[in-house]
């Protein structure tokens, strides 16, 4: 990593902005009444894979530009999972998780912003809610802990693995379009019992702004659920980069 702290914390918001802009935006596009993902029946047999895309690009973009300057987190679990293992200095976990809340704060705040009309059309609060947090759709908070825990932990140990292997070793950019296609495939394959968040500032940051702002035809937050996307996905960071250290080193 290179530039000043400072220009870490602004990398990690702006990061995470895209993040959530590009991946939530996603979900917006694809769900929501009368927009030109969802009313187009071309597109809407595709929703899922138009979100997947949204979540792979949303990663992969900032980590093309704010990769050799802020190591390109976005997401605390794996700013926490570093810290846990020694390889990111615990004085800077606290505003490098501030940061990326703020960031996906305001990209969720922007999603509102684009898409107001098409919320105040959308009368399924479940359906409004799935454009800014996560649930789990067996209404099991243990299925939703194993579902963030485990895709988590295949995440980081899958990123570990692109950014320290051997083959991309010289071609860092190479190893950002794999962390892309991994989120895309993660998304695709495990994103069924709970969207999935396997970030807590994806979660909570939007999370907040349902709870907060008058977002038309919103019902519950669901807070009762919202530990979950928090918790799961740092317990598995820390798993997945543990198992990665034991067997491959660091």
């Amino acid at each position: 990593m290179t530039g000043s702290w400072e220009a870490r914390y602004a990398a990690e918001f702006f990061g995470t902005l895209i993040l959530v802009l590009l991946g939530n935006g996603a979900v917006a596009n694809a769900f929501l009444k009368n927009t030109t993902g969802n009313d187009d029946p071309g597109l809407a047999n595709g929703g899922w894979l138009l979100v997947a895309s949204g979540y792979g690009l949303g990663v992969m973009l900032p980590a093309m530009m704010f990769g050799s300057i802020s190591g390109n987190h976005l997401n605390p679990a794996i700013t926490i999972g570093q810290a846990v293992i020694g390889i990111f200095p615990w004085a800077h976990v606290a505003p490098y998780l501030i940061w990326q809340f703020l960031g996906a704060i305001a990209g969720q705040c922007l999603i509102l912003a684009l898409y107001w009309p098409h919320y105040r059309q959308t009368t399924d609060n479940e359906g409004v809610l799935g454009t800014f947090a996560t649930s789990d759709h067996a209404n099991s908070q243990l299925n939703g802990f194993v579902t963030e825990m485990v895709g988590t932990a295949v995440l980081i140990f899958g990123a570990m693995g692109l950014y320290r292997g051997m083959f991309f070793h010289q071609n860092i950019d190479i190893a950002n379009i794999g962390v892309g296609l991994l989120i895309a495939a993660m998304v695709i394959s495990l994103g069924g019992p709970t969207g999935p968040a396997l970030n807590p500032a994806r979660d909570l940051g939007p999370r907040l702004v349902h709870a907060l702002l008058p977002v038309p035809n919103k019902g519950s937050s669901h807070w009762e659920y919202s530990w979950v996307p928090v918790v799961a996905p740092i317990v598995g960071a820390v798993i997945g980069i543990w198992i990665y250290k034991i067997f491959f080193g660091l």
